[in-house]
């Protein structure tokens, strides 16, 4: 227990300058319009913004009114994370501390920003859920868990989006926290209607891990490769420089492929490097 409360202190102190310095600040402008829910309709008055206008009542009416909303004071944030075997993976440091940094990161910029904080870890099946509230006390317990937790089963992607569309009954934003190494995203049509379902009412944004060890593979000979998740081993010989292209350009293929599909969604995929500082890595995407 000792260790764990350690480890919680050093990632506090570790994200409280990005916090502090510019995540809080970057919150309020990725996810602009997001405390914004709709209540009613009027009449349009003279001074009106004229994109409020409603156009099918107005047509109905022959007369223009405008939407009105309402803001929502108590946001909820879901941090989405895999808990997949694959984020023990990593050459200088394991893709899932780098994970647990960046989700440490987000769930004080949304304490200091006084919203609601949920936890959701997943890998082939919901392992944890740790429904939204607030205070740094909540947001301390879903550290915790990120902490104590052990890596397990493969990626199901879609797992947590279904889990998601039975739960959330409010607007909230939604951060996938995840590897993306899921065979699943090429093939299985029922997650991008999922995506579609969940991105109609709620902000998503998904943060993709990597190591750069899974991009290219070194010319070092025969190795023998396994697959964290499934447990399967195969031998390579990476000298093939052929073998090593095609291994190259199916990867990057694949990523390529989840971004587009994710863009097609209007949702946006940030590429974050585990051997940078994770500080830097997100600096970069908001551009502070």
């Amino acid at each position: 227990m000792q260790h764990v409360l350690k480890e919680i202190k050093n990632i506090e102190i570790k994200t409280h300058r990005l916090v502090e310095g510019l995540l809080t600040g970057a919150y309020h402008s990725i996810f602009k319009g997001r405390g914004i829910e709709f209540s009613d309709t009027r009449e349009y008055m003279h001074g009106d913004d004229v994109r409020a206008i409603d156009w099918n009542v107005t047509a109905r009416f022959n007369h223009p009114y405008i939407k009105e909303y309402i803001e929502e004071r108590d946001l909820n944030l879901y941090i989405i994370f895999d808990n997949s075997d694959s984020g023990s993976f990593g050459n200088q440091k394991a893709k899932r501390d780098f994970m647990i940094n960046i989700s440490a990161s987000l769930m004080f910029a949304a304490l200091k920003n006084n919203d609601n904080v949920s936890l959701v870890m997943y890998s082939d099946q919901i392992n944890k859920y740790i429904p939204p509230r607030k205070g740094r006390k909540h947001v301390l317990k879903c550290i915790r868990e990120l902490v104590i937790s052990k890596p397990k089963g493969a990626t199901s992607t879609s797992a947590p989006l279904k889990f998601l569309c039975n739960i959330i009954k409010k607007r909230s934003l939604i951060i996938l926290v995840s590897d993306f190494l899921d065979k699943e995203l090429e093939t299985n049509k029922m997650i991008y209607r999922l995506i579609s379902v969940l991105q109609k009412r709620n902000q998503l944004l998904a943060l993709r891990v990597f190591d750069p060890r899974e991009a290219e593979l070194p010319d070092i000979g025969y190795i023998e490769l396994e697959d964290p998740e499934t447990g399967e081993q195969a031998l390579f010989d990476t000298s093939d420089k052929k073998f090593r292209n095609e291994y190259k350009n199916n990867y990057k293929r694949f990523t390529e492929m989840i971004a587009s599909r994710l863009r097609s969604y209007k949702i946006s995929m940030i590429h974050l490097n585990n051997e940078e500082d994770f500080d830097s890595a997100l600096r970069r995407y908001f551009k502070c």
